[in-house]
């Protein structure tokens, strides 16, 4: 951690799962360059910590995230909500986590439990994790276009390989806005279910993953599953998957999974998500 505290985000562990939750209720979790910060941090922490097997991100209050903090008008997108800059240089310095990982190479499951509005950067950012669980009537948007500016965060990138190209082009040109009714039937998030039921699905899904998923097999599958959207070489990627499947099986985890499931008990992984991952099978 670092020796400056959290101001626009609160953190809660319990049993294996990082709960974050932006924390400006006030605003709609509006963005600013302090949520931004601290939101990296938080994530980049809990995703170093082998005891934390899943990360919820979720909002304060109705919103899940309104996007960009506009508040500053014609600058908002200029750095215009810094009235200290000494302090935001200061602040900046202490969380900025320097450790070249996106959000998919990552070894830790996050999900999204978008509880309301998201729009923006608000829908970019869950974009870039594992699962969302969304509110069913939540107002959606990449408003970016509406706004002036371009939709960021790779969600050019991602949302066509995710809701196809057609789609893609109309919510991310358009920038209108959509339910989480009309994001689950399209794909792009895992279920919508009422306000406030959100939360507590993600939270079942993040302690289950943290009970009977292997952290290993659990970081690896989720590393194999983003490498393998931009392989084009089935045969090539199967012998890779192979290999991997060789290194497995002859893991402790291997003979615990079986082993717990004829005892009819919860598994007591041996492995680490972190120190035990093969990152030099992945070095190809």
């Amino acid at each position: 951690m670092s020796e400056v505290g959290y101001e626009t985000i609160l953190v809660d562990d319990d049993g294996g799962v990082t709960t974050i939750t932006l924390n400006r209720p006030e605003r709609m979790n509006a963005l600013n360059w302090r949520l931004g910060l601290e939101l990296r941090h938080a994530i980049v922490h809990a995703d170093a910590r082998d005891d934390v097997r899943a990360i919820v991100v979720t909002g304060a209050g109705k919103a899940f995230c309104a996007g960009q903090d506009l508040s500053s008008g014609a600058d908002a997108f200029r750095g215009g909500d810094v009235e200290d800059r000494d302090e935001r240089k200061r602040v900046t310095e202490a969380l900025t986590v320097d450790d070249g990982k996106d959000y998919w190479e990552m070894n830790t499951p996050i999900i999204g439990a978008i509880n309301g509005a998201a729009v923006g950067a608000g829908i970019t950012i869950p974009l870039q994790w594992d699962m969302r669980i969304v509110a069913e009537d939540a107002k959606l948007g990449f408003v970016f276009n509406r706004r002036g500016v371009l939709p960021e965060l790779n969600a050019p990138y991602i949302l066509p390989r995710i809701v196809g190209l057609p789609r893609a082009f109309e919510l991310l040109y358009t920038g209108r806005i959509f339910s989480g009714r009309d994001a689950a039937a399209w794909g792009l998030v895992n279920e919508a279910v009422p306000a406030d039921q959100v939360l507590p699905r993600a939270l079942e899904i993040a302690r289950d993953i943290a009970v009977n998923v292997a952290p290993v097999s659990g970081a690896i599958v989720k590393r194999m599953l983003y490498e393998g959207l931009e392989q084009t070489d089935a045969a090539r990627y199967q012998r890779f998957n192979h290999k991997v499947f060789g290194w497995v099986i002859r893991q402790p985890d291997a003979m615990e999974g079986p082993t717990a499931f004829m005892e009819k008990r919860a598994p007591h992984w041996k492995l680490a998500k972190n120190r035990d991952f093969p990152e030099d099978l992945f070095q190809r």
